[in-house]
């Protein structure tokens, strides 16, 4: 299909949270050096950012700077309650046989992490749309896990992640408590029109292919379509790949572009 066509080994717009195809924009990397002091100081982070803005993604290239020293606890899909999301991070900390009774649960999970720093390893818990979640208390149990601490350090390191609507949630006076534990807030923004020629170059090339298949009117009207918003670039950049391909086109103009919008944004 249209991989062997531009001369690709992968697809260069995959909705995979791939790191190999990140491409890291001022605030990217700003946000990675913000996660990183983060990790390495074992505090709390809340990060947002649009949908398809690549917080997920982000997160995955912080797993592979950090490295073996740190074990990453993902939770995806935070829409649990108070007892399953602290069952849900023992059992992603090896916990065999998570307890049903809370006190028990919290004697599992703190030992849990006291050995992984015997062994000089920082767990850090990542929670993923984090807006979703509906049980208040779910924020309570995050805060209080920011308690395991020794004298001289923290015991874990826990990031935040969701839609501006999180920062909305938390803003709540319920939360103030929680509040004063986060060391930073970020807010990742999308790309703008002078990084998303650099953006599409970028992937082309991780992807196998060669640069400049979009022409500068084409990056405009991605531009003007997507708003900068990686996943919507992406699905546009495809689909503009595809119709070009089945035309025996070599480059994506913006003519393309309008002719796959309506269809795609409707």
């Amino acid at each position: 299909m249209y991989k062997a066509y531009f001369g690709f080994r992968e697809k260069p717009f995959s909705k995979t949270p791939d790191p190999r195809f990140l491409y890291v924009s001022h605030g990217h990397e700003e946000a990675l050096a913000r996660l990183e002091f983060v990790a390495e100081e074992r505090e709390l982070a809340v990060l947002t950012g649009e949908i398809g803005c690549g917080k997920t993604t982000l997160s995955r290239v912080l797993m592979d700077r950090m490295g073996p020293r740190y074990r990453f606890c993902y939770i995806l899909n935070p829409r649990l309650s108070a007892l399953e999301f602290l069952r849900t991070f023992a059992r992603l900390l090896d916990v065999e046989e998570p307890s049903s009774a809370k006190d028990s649960l919290i004697d599992q999970i703190h030992s849990a992490v006291y050995g992984l720093n015997e062994r000089d390893i920082c767990p850090l818990l990542v929670i993923d749309e984090a807006q979703m979640i509906s049980d208040a208390e779910v924020f309570d149990e995050v805060r209080l896990l920011t308690n395991f601490q020794l004298d001289d350090r923290n015991l874990l390191g826990v990031i935040v992640m969701g839609q501006p609507e999180l920062r909305s949630l938390l803003a709540s006076r319920r939360f103030e408590p929680l509040r004063q534990r986060i060391s930073l807030h970020y807010h990742l923004m999308p790309l703008q029109l002078d990084e998303i020629m650099e953006y599409l170059d970028f992937r082309l090339e991780v992807a196998g292919g060669t640069p400049g298949l979009f022409t500068p009117d084409a990056v405009q009207r991605i531009f003007d379509l997507s708003g900068g918003v990686p996943r919507k670039i992406n699905t546009l950049a495809t689909h503009a790949l595809l119709v070009a391909y089945g035309s025996n086109s070599a480059l994506v103009d913006s003519a393309l572009i309008n002719d796959i919008k309506d269809e795609l944004l409707a």
